[in-house]
């Protein structure tokens, strides 16, 4: 995709957006439908037509959109998990459960357990099967030995209350010990949201009509941080892009483009992005980003030359 086209592309989707968000739906629309033409090959646009038509109760079209999405991006979260509401919403929780089922897979392969295993209980929930309830059974368990992530606990919680575990103790597994009467109990995990990314392009488009770029540039990359967290690959990257139109030298954006392309597993991509980002510290003379940089290259890319180069 050219510069030029790209920014067609992107100028559609950023239109659609922003009319979803203030309700004006048949914008919204029209707009989706522009950037699918300009970028038939992109599952994003396809994504936002779909949400579009489920609000404005055409489930069918809706369900159509999300499928020609998929085509493009099996496991795209944003498509799978609108269908799956779509399905719950028209009484066809069978097919939902189903849907569900891959996108727990898809969370489950990229290694975001708490959510796998909150869309598998979701899926139990709507249809129960012994094989549903193997699959929560076994994300329990492997949350189970996870520790430090504020979101496992509130997981495993919700998990163990639809497979309602007998938690008491067996015949030959005497009760646990009661705790000193002078040992005070261990307060209670802190609970951090997750990122809303819905809130925070609202508060983007807040930026811009105020005219406030450094608020703009803030507010794009806590998006693209808040879409990469929900596995809106597309999303994150075109907010990226945004914060970019307006502060294109800022490491921030850069390294945050690197880490969506790790994610994706372009290693060469992410490689040339961390020697931009390299160069640019150099002419800014930018001790942190540089050190930044280093402890990256140091724990990841220790056998590039280049990059090691660039931290000699």
């Amino acid at each position: 995709m050219t510069g030029s086209i790209y920014e067609g592309y992107k100028d559609a989707l950023r239109r659609g957006h922003v009319a979803a968000l203030r309700g004006r739906l048949e914008v919204a629309l029209t707009a989706y439908r522009e950037a699918s033409r300009i970028a038939p090959d992109r599952a994003l646009p396809y994504v936002g037509i779909g949400a579009v038509l489920a609000r404005l109760d055409r489930p069918d079209e809706a369900l159509a959109a999300y499928r020609v999405a998929l085509e493009r991006a099996p496991d795209d979260e944003g498509a799978l998990r609108g269908r799956a509401d779509l399905l719950v919403s028209t009484r066809r929780a069978a097919e939902a459960a189903t849907t569900l089922d891959r996108l727990a897979a898809a969370l489950e392969q990229a290694g975001r357990l708490a959510d796998a295993c909150d869309v598998a209980r979701r899926a139990l929930e709507l249809a129960e099967s012994r094989g549903r309830r193997r699959l929560v059974q076994a994300l329990v368990a492997r949350l189970r030995e996870s520790s430090g992530d504020p979101s496992v606990a509130e997981a495993l919680e919700r998990a163990m209350s639809v497979l309602e575990v007998d938690t008491a103790p067996g015949p030959t597994q005497p009760p646990p010990e009661p705790a000193a009467p002078d040992e005070p109990a261990p307060p209670p995990a802190r609970v951090v949201p997750a990122p809303d990314p819905v809130a925070l392009s609202r508060a983007f488009e807040a930026a811009i009509d105020a005219g406030n770029l450094d608020e703009v540039r803030k507010q794009a990359v806590a998006s693209a941080s808040a879409y990469r967290a929900a596995g809106q690959f597309h999303a994150s990257v075109d907010a990226c892009y945004e914060a970019l139109a307006i502060a294109p030298a800022d490491p921030g954006i850069h390294f945050a483009l690197a880490q969506l392309y790790l994610d994706r597993g372009w290693r060469s991509l992410a490689i040339d992005k961390l020697v931009l980002i390299g160069r640019l510290a150099q002419l800014s003379g930018d001790s942190a980003t540089r050190a930044r940089l280093c402890d990256l290259v140091a724990r990841r890319f220790a056998d590039d030359a280049r990059l090691v180069a660039l931290c000699a």
